[in-house]
């Protein structure tokens, strides 16, 4: 589990196709305090650590996550935003990010606005019912907050820090990025779906109506 809040913006260094394809990243994280087989968000996507090499380290990507991802698109160079998994007692400053991506976005528009940056991505139809002005949304493993939800589009805000401290601000117009909708979001979209939908006796017990 994670937060969406970005610790590292870490380097692709080399990818080692197969049947499961190791890629090695350099970080700037201090390895004496991980340990092998622990999870950690390489642009949104949660892999296993399995070795570090000085400031570097090995994870292992599957087909499925090199199908469902961006991360079959990584090359040598390419930056990506780090964060490692959540402890029982830390602050949660973001929200709660699994790091199973839901889908691929592509970015749309990038433009200056009062010092921050809005950002705009297409909205994969599968993906709307769980979009929502000012609810949450993680892109890249970054935990951000949409300031619009349209048919195929959605927007957020990055403020300067943002901008400074996470990859996003590589991105351009064209570029592919990953996205997890709300996990709280997807369970109420669930619970609703299983009961047949909302109906106007649900809505007068939970005192919506009278």
């Amino acid at each position: 589990m994670f937060t969406g809040l970005v610790q590292d913006v870490g380097t692709v260094e080399r990818l080692v196709p197969g049947g499961v394809t190791d890629v090695w990243v350099r970080a700037g994280f201090d390895p004496s305090d991980y340990r092998h087989g622990e999870s950690i968000s390489c642009d949104g996507v949660c892999l296993t650590v399995v070795e570090w090499k000085d400031r570097s380290f090995r994870v292992q990507a599957a087909p499925e996550t090199l199908s469902r991802t961006t991360l079959g698109r990584w090359a040598p160079g390419t930056r990506i935003n780090l964060e490692k998994a959540l402890r029982v007692g830390d602050r949660l400053g973001g929200h709660w990010v699994q790091g199973h991506v839901d889908g691929v976005a592509e970015v749309l528009e990038v433009r200056p606005d009062g010092g921050s940056w809005r950002l705009a991505c297409s909205l994969p139809e599968a993906l709307a019912p769980f979009f929502v002005e000012k609810g949450s949304v993680c892109i890249d493993g970054v935990s951000l907050t949409l300031t619009e939800v349209s048919a195929q589009r959605f927007g957020v805000m990055l403020i300067p820090e943002t901008w400074d401290k996470t990859s996003l601000s590589t991105k351009s117009p064209g570029a592919k990025v990953n996205l997890e909708a709300d996990i709280v979001g997807k369970f109420v979209a669930k619970m609703i779906g299983a009961r047949g939908g909302l109906t106007e006796e649900q809505l007068r017990l939970a005192g919506f109506t009278r």
